[in-house]
């Protein structure tokens, strides 16, 4: 709306390169204010024809009002933007960052500018765009610039020391075993840990739980032996996991005879190997979950203080706020703050218990504050491990990227923060997105609060299409996105939840 609106207005030659600075919505008047910025010098009767326009595109029971600002900024005015820029949306830059650093130069459109930065990245580049953006948003004219290194010596860097986030360890819960025996073990146990808390190395700890699968195989030991190993699926109705168990020749016997449904106690070895828990039974024994058991609720670490690894960016599109229509919002959707999520993940196993989960390598979010979509928060994540050529085509995010991400264990307490107090909305997000969310927080030892909207059955109830994929929602809606990029597909979620409540005028039932 606002840019066939502009289109209109920038068909007046004086206003060919005007921008809009800002629309408001004055509720007491019911006036609708809009404010250009112009670097060209107009007429009364140009103005008179720019607020024809904008009488066009306000509902009538709106007045309206138009207010043009003529401002043709220097180079420096322009420098002084862009070290405010930097200060609003790159703590980390705007460190090493003076306005020495910058360098601005007069084009015939515009300005070319440069920032000087002590270490190149990937995201350089990025940088400039983001820069260029906010500045097309406060200026008229076209930017462009880059950002070069140089080298600076380090006892010219003045380090702020950072301030850290207390570091707490929450101890794993434990149950008492029921129906203890001996099978091979000599040490009768009396309590085990939650299969849920385990997600840490130790040479002896003990686990309880209801067989749910087993397999037999033989393997080859580096002397040359052949020897059978099992694995054990055990559910302790907080968790599934498999153990691997090397036989003994004095108990082999009965080993095989245990079968699905035994409730078994298994003493294990645990090590880490690519972020997942590998435990390896020592010892077999036989016990049971108590009956009737009901796991306590898991406790969680208090939310971080700071961010540490991601750092959430305010975010600005003129366009969210539809201000040119009736812009009243349900009480529903101002009176909350929603997080609006999405990720991209290494494949579909988002359980646990179905053997290696997956691992997520893009988050994207933003926050809706007031009905309007105000903070982002969006980084590629590390999956320590191969990203398969489907994933690759698919989201077109390839290894070098992600190998070059931060860790889960860097990223989820910082996304954690970022969602404390908020309910989570998502595409899909109960049945799939929610879960990796759950569990790599809790692998952290943060227990995000299930809180959540899904956009799916919200769609089939309030819309009437041959599908509900993200992509005919969106059409239904008007809006075009990038598909398969998690920031892409959270912003237009985000989009999307806004206008069904707007139909809905409350909220749904959580999922």
């Amino acid at each position: 709306m606002t840019d066939t609106f502009l289109r209109e207005v920038r068909n007046i030659p004086s206003l060919d390169t005007a921008i809009i600075s800002s629309v408001t919505l004055i509720k007491a008047k019911r006036e609708v204010e809009v404010a250009l910025i112009t670097d060209k010098a107009y007429t009364r009767e140009d103005e008179a024809q720019a607020k024809n326009a904008v009488r066009k595109f306000v509902p009538d029971f709106f007045s309206c009002s138009l207010r043009i600002t003529k401002l043709t900024p220097d180079a420096e005015m322009v420098a002084r933007k862009i070290l405010a820029i930097i200060g609003e949306t790159n703590r980390q830059l705007a460190a090493f960052v003076t306005l020495e650093d910058i360098k601005v130069e007069k084009s015939k459109s515009g300005f070319y500018f440069t920032v000087a930065v002590i270490h190149a990245s990937s995201y350089t580049s990025e940088i400039a765009e983001n820069i260029a953006k906010e500045l097309k948003k406060h200026f008229c004219g076209e930017f462009t610039g880059k950002c070069v290194t140089v080298e600076s010596k380090l006892d010219e860097i003045v380090i702020e020391e950072k301030p850290e986030n207390i570091q707490y360890e929450i101890p794993p819960r434990s149950f008492e075993i029921a129906d203890f025996s001996f099978l091979e073990g000599g040490v009768a146990h009396q309590r085990a840990i939650y299969i849920a808390d385990l997600n840490f190395e130790s040479e002896s700890v003990v686990i309880c739980g209801e067989i749910i699968d087993i397999r037999e195989r033989t393997v080859t030991t580096s002397s040359g032996k052949e020897k059978t190993m099992y694995s054990f699926t055990v559910n302790d109705t907080t968790a599934s996991i498999r153990v691997g168990y090397f036989t003994r020749q004095k108990s082999i016997e009965k080993i095989k005879k245990l079968a699905v449904g035994d409730g078994v106690v298994l003493t294990c070895k645990t090590e880490i190997y690519n972020g997942s828990v590998r435990p390896t039974a020592n010892f077999i024994d036989y016990g049971r979950v108590p009956y009737g058991f009901i796991p306590e609720k898991r406790a969680s670490k208090p939310v971080p203080k700071y961010y540490e690894t991601v750092f959430p960016e305010p975010f600005m599109d003129y366009t969210q706020s539809n201000l040119f229509v009736d812009s009243r919002l349900p009480k529903c959707l101002t009176d909350n703050v929603f997080v609006v999520f999405d990720l991209e993940t290494t494949g579909l196993n988002s359980s646990p218990s179905a053997g290696n989960i997956d691992r997520i390598i893009e988050i994207g979010a933003y926050k809706v504050i007031d009905g309007e979509i105000k903070e982002s928060f969006t980084t590629f994540v590390n999956p320590q491990r191969k990203l398969s050529q489907e994933i690759i085509n698919l989201t077109g995010i390839d290894q070098q990227t992600v190998d070059g991400a931060p860790s889960y264990e860097k990223v989820m307490p910082d996304f954690f923060k970022f969602i404390d107090g908020c309910y989570l909305v998502g595409h899909n997000a109960a049945n799939f997105d929610y879960k990796f969310i759950d569990y790599y927080c809790s692998q952290c030892g943060y227990v995000p609060e299930r809180k959540i909207f899904d956009t799916i059955p919200l769609s089939q109830s309030l819309l009437r299409l041959s599908n509900y994929k993200l992509n005919t929602v969106a059409d239904h809606f008007g809006i075009t996105f990038n598909h398969h990029r998690a920031s892409d597909d959270a912003l237009v979620t985000a989009k999307i939840f806004i206008e069904l409540i707007k139909i809905k005028k409350s909220l749904p039932n959580l999922c």
